[in-house]
């Protein structure tokens, strides 16, 4: 069912859920989508072409996707299917052809929605080519993951990404308004409780509205619930977060360039949020130690020793004891000078070694086990650096035909500035010692 509804003076005792009762009956009525069904919205400006075409609606849960399908077949009179991706296979795919063909023999176009496109494999999703190509139906598939990676190319290549989005307060509380109108009463909640509910809702127009219906049947005469009392009534709705697609990936990249951006509080929140979704605490772990070599390196060297001290405490005291752990690291990293010298060192490092890979080192550095390894160069001319003066040789250690490479640079921050000392003096020795040479 849809998840964006409007007030149709529908009879308040219908056996319906508020939701439902409160669907929109024309595409204006559809709130937090503007940028598709506005005056000059994307769907607005398709429908005034007098062609669709093909469409994927990507977006949340609860924010109008099966609800702007339903009213776009409305706007172009033609006959409206819907099937799931979940309980459907080719066979059922088949008959829905089969169906709008005949429609389209006696001049009826068919828009098939399909709820869960991205459930479909990559033969049943192959099976959509034909009958889009050929008029025999308009396709909407509606889905919740990234079409990028859940839709196969040849698909997305004849289709239309509309992108749905997370409805803000300013929606939740035009729907919430609605529903009040509706039932002629006011939401019995605190201006707190009020807010707290919107949060509660997750951007899912359908999850408020269920949850404002709740608040009306739990509620007694004259009573009116706090923003504690609220949670209690309704047990709070989990976070959406799936871990195994978009919503998991979304926030660990968050997390990561918050950290990078040097934004504790912004760490914390979605540190906060993933634990909170349930992620793995060990996973998070891993990513702030890859946050602490990618990101700050050599600017600061205790941040690898932080990460990997919060993971393993996070390991020895668990949740959510451990957790505090992690915040500490993730605060300690987003404080911590950056550097992705090391970073970029090492790639352009491997690039080098697939580059020349078989180019061989000096003989003077190599060890000489045998006799006649000895005998043919090995070793010969080997400078031990702890008995040159400075305690530095200086000594070319790179292969011949390559010549000498720079690959690490580091920065004037942080740790990394004394490094970047270290090196411009051997660099100077280098040259001295070259030119006495």
């Amino acid at each position: 069912m849809s998840d964006l509804f409007t007030a149709a003076g529908l009879d308040e005792a219908a056996p319906r859920p508020l939701a439902d009762r409160l669907r929109p009956t024309k595409l204006e009525e559809v709130v937090g989508q503007d940028h598709l069904v506005g005056p000059d919205g994307a769907l607005t400006r398709l429908l005034r072409s007098g062609s669709l075409g093909s469409l994927i609606f990507w977006g949340p849960p609860g924010t109008g996707k099966t609800t702007v399908a339903r009213l776009l077949a409305n706007e172009t009179e033609l006959h409206f299917e819907q099937i799931s991706a979940i309980f459907s296979g080719v066979a059922d795919l088949k008959k829905v052809f089969e169906a709008a063909r005949g429609r389209r023999a006696t001049g009826q176009g068919t828009l098939l929605l399909v709820d869960e496109i991205h459930r479909f494999n990559r033969t049943q999703l192959d099976a959509f080519l034909r009958v889009t190509e050929d008029g025999t139906i308009t396709l909407i598939g509606a889905t919740t993951e990234n079409p990028s990676f859940e839709l196969n190319a040849a698909l997305l290549s004849r289709a239309r990404v509309m992108l749905f989005k997370a409805l803000d307060e300013q929606a939740l509380e035009k729907l919430l308004a609605r529903a009040e109108a509706v039932l002629e009463k006011p939401l019995p909640l605190t201006e707190d409780a009020r807010a707290s509910l919107i949060r509660m809702s997750d951007g899912d127009g359908r999850a408020a509205l269920s949850l404002a219906e709740e608040v009306w049947r739990s509620a007694k005469q004259g009573e009116v619930f706090d923003a504690e009392t609220l949670q209690d009534i309704v047990q709070r709705r989990a976070p959406i977060y799936d871990k195994a697609q978009e919503g998991h990936y979304n926030l660990i990249s968050a997390l990561h360039k918050t950290i990078r951006g040097s934004d504790p509080d912004a760490a914390l929140y979605y540190l906060a949020r993933m634990l909170d979704a349930g992620e793995d605490p060990l996973y998070i772990a891993r990513r702030l130690v890859r946050a602490a070599v990618e990101d700050i390196g050599m600017a600061d060297p205790q941040a690898l020793a932080m990460a990997n001290a919060a993971k393993d405490a996070f390991d020895f005291l668990g949740s959510p004891e451990g957790e505090l752990a992690l915040a500490q690291a993730a605060i300690y990293l987003a404080t911590a000078p950056k550097s992705n010298a090391t970073y970029a060192a090492y790639g352009a490092a491997r690039r080098a070694a697939k580059e020349h890979g078989s180019l061989m080192p000096p003989k003077a550095i190599l060890n000489a086990p045998t006799k006649l390894m000895k005998s043919i160069g090995y070793g010969k001319g080997y400078a031990y650096d702890h008995d040159e003066p400075e305690a530095f040789s200086g000594q070319d250690y790179w292969p011949e035909a390559l010549g000498r490479q720079r690959f690490y640079a580091p920065t004037e921050r942080g740790f990394e500035r004394e490094v970047r000392k270290r090196l411009e003096w051997w660099a100077k020795l280098r040259r001295e010692r070259s030119e006495d040479g």
